[in-house]
């Protein structure tokens, strides 16, 4: 019979043991992800985010406290999701394969200056890869949230933050308040709260 308590223990004692890795360890990559947020914003340049499924809310949801606010009201930090586009979403997957979907975007969108974060739990998917490989040909800030080993963002996402878990929910959890921290962290880097 299904124990919904134990369940809720269960969980949370895993969302805790990720969250103290996190702390144990993530704190350099924290600060090289941060520095690069930074940089980006400092000299003009803009943040595009991208991801499948939980990742592309994560994207969207990153992208959002960016332009509007995190914690006060502040000028607005250039950043954008490219899961937001149905027309070019569809068209891309269309025409182009799922592959391209955000490759595409970032080579019509990015510039000199410009950083990707590409968000995974895998690692694994193809226009993730394809995202990441397009902004490092272009000369673009390749950076990425990942999960489990790190996958094939190893070697292209630089700086990369995976969390330390096998487990999807566990890595999300980690990629939302890592990325909320990012968020907070750059308003006071750049003095606008």
């Amino acid at each position: 019979m299904f124990d919904a308590k134990q369940y809720f223990d269960n969980e949370m004692s895993e969302h805790q043991a990720v969250a103290k890795h996190v702390f144990d360890s993530l704190g350099e990559d924290f600060l090289r992800m941060l520095a690069c947020w930074k940089e980006t914003v400092t000299n003009g340049g803009k943040i595009m985010m991208c991801g499948n499924g939980g990742s592309a809310s994560d994207a969207q949801h990153l992208a959002t406290e960016l332009i509007v606010r995190y914690t006060k009201d502040r000028a607005p930090i250039a950043a954008l999701a490219l899961s937001t586009d149905t027309s070019a979403l569809t068209a891309v997957g269309n025409d182009l394969g799922f592959d391209r979907l955000f490759a595409r975007q970032i080579a019509a969108l990015g510039k000199p200056g410009d950083m990707v974060v590409a968000i995974s739990t895998s690692g694994q998917s193809p226009n993730i890869i394809a995202a990441l490989e397009e902004a490092r040909g272009m000369g673009l800030t390749a950076a990425g949230f990942g999960g489990r080993s790190g996958g094939n963002m190893v070697g292209l996402a630089d700086p990369l933050i995976i969390a330390p878990s096998d487990t999807t929910a566990r890595i999300q959890e980690m990629h939302i308040l890592i990325g909320h921290m990012l968020c907070g962290a750059l308003e006071l880097e750049l003095g606008l709260v």
